[in-house]
C-alpha cells in the first residue's frame, strides 16, 4: 500500500511540476527572479498600483519625470541593452547602407536570433531591425564587430555614451543584455537613454517599424521576414516604440513610448521586472494622457522684455532669450507656474548685440525649472554732449 500511495504521489508531483513548468513557458517567465510587491504611485491626479520592480514615466521632450517607483535602483535589463547598442551604432556608422561581411563570432549566439551565418552580407540598418524588432543577440554582435571592430571596443564605447549623456548608474558589458553580474542600469537611466535615442529619426522609424523585409543569403528563400515582437505597438494607437527584454534574472523588462499628435506629448514608460508589462504600461500611459498636456511656456521667438539705457537719453531696447519651452502640466499645476526676470531697472550704454543682460526663470510651485540668458537685442552707442544714443539694429 505504501509502495503504491509513494508512486502516486510521485506522477502527482511529476504532472504538477510539468504543468507548470508548461504555465511558465506560456506565459513567458519564470519564478528565477524576485516577484516584486505591487506598489501604488502617483500619475497626475490619479493612483495606480505598479507590479514592477523599478518603473518611471517620463515626458521626453522635456525629461520631466511624472511617475516614478525605485527608479534609481541598480537592476539587469535583459535585451534593452540594445537601445543602447542601437543608438551608439548609428552615432558611429559611417555608411548604414553599405554591406558588411558576418564574422564567425556573430553565428550561432544564445537566445533570440536572426540566424545570421558566417560570410554572408548584410547592411548595418539591416542589422538594426533585426536587433530592434526580433531582439536578434546575434545582430548585436555582429554590430558591435563592425561598428566597434571589436567588441571590446563596442563595449567602450557604450559605456562613453552612457557617461556622456548622464547615465551615471549603468553599465555596459556586452551589446545584448545576455545576463553579467557587472551589466546593469536603472529605469532613470533608461528613460533618459531612450529620450535622447528617440531623437534620431533613424531610430524612432526602426523602434516603431512592425513589419519588414530584409535581405537573405540564406539559400532558402529570399529575404528575411522579420516582425515586431513589441506587442505594445498593437495596443495604443498613437505607440511609436520601444524595446522588450527578457532573462531569467531580470524578468520580463519593457520600454515602451507614444506620442500624442495634438500637443506633442512624447512618453517614455521603462518597467524592469514586470510581468504584465505590455498592459501595464498601456494603463500607466493612458493615465498620463488623461491628465497631462504640453503647455507653451516661452514662445518659438524667446520671451521679450523692454529695458532702460542710462545715458542714452532715456532710451529703452528690447531683450530676448533664445529658446522656446515647452512642459507637461495637469490642470491644477498650470495655475502654479510663475514667470521672473533677473534683468536689472537700468543698463548704462554702451550695449552690444546678444550681450547677456539678465535670465528668464521659470517656476513650478516655487521650484525651478526652466532659466535662459536674456540677450540684448541692439547695439546701443553710448551718448555724449546730450547728443541721443545711436541705436544700430542687429539686422
Amino acid at each position: 500500500m505504501k509502495k503504491i500511495s509513494l508512486v502516486f504521489i510521485y506522477i502527482f508531483s511529476f504532472i504538477l511540476a510539468s504543468a507548470l513548468g508548461m504555465v511558465c513557458l506560456l506565459n513567458g517567465f519564470c519564478l528565477a527572479y524576485t516577484t516584486p510587491t505591487p506598489t501604488q504611485i502617483k500619475i497626475g491626479e490619479d493612483t495606480f498600483t505598479t507590479n514592477a520592480e523599478s518603473m518611471v514615466l517620463i515626458e521626453a521632450n522635456s525629461g520631466r519625470i511624472l511617475a516614478s517607483h525605485n527608479a534609481q535602483k541598480q537592476l539587469p535589463m535583459a535585451s534593452l541593452t540594445k537601445i543602447i547598442t542601437a543608438i551608439v551604432a548609428l552615432e558611429n556608422c559611417e555608411d548604414l547602407d553599405k554591406k558588411q561581411e558576418i564574422q564567425k563570432s556573430a553565428v550561432g549566439i544564445e537566445g533570440s536570433s536572426i540566424y545570421l551565418k558566417a560570410g554572408e552580407h548584410l547592411t548595418v540598418r539591416e542589422l538594426l531591425y533585426g536587433l530592434m524588432l526580433r531582439s536578434g543577440n546575434d545582430s548585436a554582435v555582429a554590430i558591435a564587430n563592425i561598428v566597434g571592430g571589436t567588441q571590446e571596443n563596442f563595449i567602450a564605447k557604450c559605456n562613453d555614451f552612457c557617461k556622456r549623456i548622464g547615465a551615471t548608474n549603468t553599465n555596459i558589458q556586452n551589446p545584448n543584455g545576455l545576463h553579467s553580474d557587472n551589466h546593469y542600469t536603472t529605469a532613470e537611466d533608461l528613460a533618459k537613454i531612450t529620450a535622447y535615442a528617440l531623437k534620431n529619426n533613424i531610430f524612432a522609424q526602426i523602434v516603431s517599424t512592425k513589419n519588414i523585409k530584409i535581405d537573405n543569403e540564406l539559400g532558402k528563400y529570399d529575404h528575411r521576414m522579420l516582425r515586431n515582437k513589441n506587442r505594445f505597438l498593437e495596443m495604443l494607437s498613437n505607440a511609436d516604440g520601444v524595446k522588450t527584454g527578457y532573462t531569467k534574472k531580470a524578468g520580463r523588462c519593457f520600454v515602451g513610448s507614444s506620442t500624442r499628435s495634438s500637443d506633442g506629448l512624447r512618453l517614455v514608460c521603462v518597467l524592469l521586472n514586470c510581468v504584465p508589462m505590455f498592459q501595464e504600461c498601456k494603463a500607466i500611459i493612458e493615465l498620463a494622457e488623461k491628465n497631462y498636456t504640453m503647455q507653451q511656456l516661452i514662445d518659438n521667438d524667446g520671451y521679450k522684455a523692454s529695458v532702460n539705457i542710462k545715458n542714452g537719453e532715456g532710451m529703452t531696447t528690447m531683450a530676448s532669450s533664445k529658446n522656446a519651452f515647452r512642459y507637461p502640466l495637469t490642470n491644477a499645476e498650470t495655475n502654479q507656474i510663475q514667470t521672473t526676470n533677473t534683468l536689472k531697472t537700468m543698463y548704462e550704454a554702451p550695449i552690444t548685440t546678444d550681450q547677456i543682460l539678465g535670465e528668464v526663470q521659470i517656476f513650478l510651485d516655487k521650484q525651478l525649472i526652466f532659466c535662459d540668458n536674456i540677450y540684448s537685442i541692439n547695439n546701443i552707442e553710448k551718448s555724449y554732449n546730450g547728443a541721443l544714443a545711436k541705436v544700430i539694429d542687429k539686422f
